[in-house]
């Protein structure tokens, strides 16, 4: 898992945390832990970090890698991280950290059926316990719904067209795979340009079966109610439709004085680390602190 993870603006988020040896902070999507590994080097031997994810193989992993008591760890959406930290017996944080969307692992595991080439069934569940899947949008939405989505979620601009090949695909066998759907997509474009031209779909269809843009909303709501005064919140985002909310969420705790931007603008990934990690290309750190 570490050989493929490298943890986006790392320097930057811890930076941005400003953590104090004591303090407690949540990696609310803790992923293989490689924002938790570094932020736990600053804290001493009173300093807590609670590490939360939906992703039942992503707690067992750091279960492995964190032989800590200041570490505790938690499965669960981060919406409920207020619940979650109660349960602990924690009221209030330092800082909590948000990297949002889809981890390299999750993606290189071909059976969670997150990639356009896997042959695997169509998933895309960051929650395995989940019931709704990629398959179950795919091949029972109706073509309106379908639309909808790849418009709303994915800005894609052939929605209606991919969509409605989807529904007469769908009518002769069902679509199982994540290859049998790109292909679906590539088809309704003439080239293929340097971004491959399933992204938007499944971009779509990953933020649909995992309710992100809900889930991020209840999510920094918990954060709020979270952190101490001058407690910092992170959040790294990837594409606009997270970038947006968070950075409506910061504008309106702003106007109502509950929160100051530490960030005028998104922090975004340099050169070098762009180089080492491709992936970082796209990522966004707003940052912003309780008063």
């Amino acid at each position: 898992m570490e050989k493929v993870h490298f943890p986006v603006l790392h320097r930057e988020v811890l930076d941005a945390l400003k953590i104090k040896k004591d303090g407690v902070y949540v990696d609310a999507t803790l992923g293989p832990g490689g924002h938790s590994e570094l932020i736990l080097k600053h804290l001493n031997s009173k300093g807590k970090l609670i590490g939360i994810d939906k992703d039942i193989r992503a707690i067992e992993f750091a279960a492995k890698k964190f032989s800590d008591s200041r570490v505790i760890l938690r499965r669960g959406n981060f919406k409920d991280m207020g619940n979650i930290l109660l349960e602990e017996g924690i009221s209030e944080v330092d800082g909590i950290l948000f990297d949002l969307g889809i981890s390299m692992i999750q993606m290189k595991d071909a059976e969670r059926g997150f990639s356009f080439s896997s042959d695997e069934k169509l998933d895309m569940r960051m929650d395995m316990t989940q019931i709704l899947s990629a398959w179950d949008v795919i091949n029972n939405y109706s073509e309106k719904d379908l639309s909808r989505i790849l418009w709303e979620y994915g800005e894609e601009r052939h929605s209606r067209k991919i969509a409605r090949l989807i529904v007469k695909n769908r009518e002769r066998s069902p679509i199982d795979t994540c290859a049998e759907l790109a292909k679906i997509v590539e088809s309704v474009y003439r080239k293929r340009g340097k971004i491959h031209p399933a992204t938007k779909t499944f971009q779509a269809l990953r933020i649909e079966v995992n309710k992100e843009l809900e889930n991020l909303n209840a999510g920094l709501c918990a954060a709020e109610s979270l952190l101490k005064r001058t407690g910092r919140l992170c959040v790294i985002s990837y594409h606009s439709l997270e970038d947006r909310i968070v950075k409506q969420f910061i504008a309106d705790k702003v106007k109502k004085e509950t929160f100051r931007k530490i960030t005028k603008k998104p922090v975004t990934a340099s050169l070098e680390e762009i180089e080492m990690n491709p992936a970082s290309r796209s990522a966004k750190l707003r940052v912003a602190e309780k008063i």
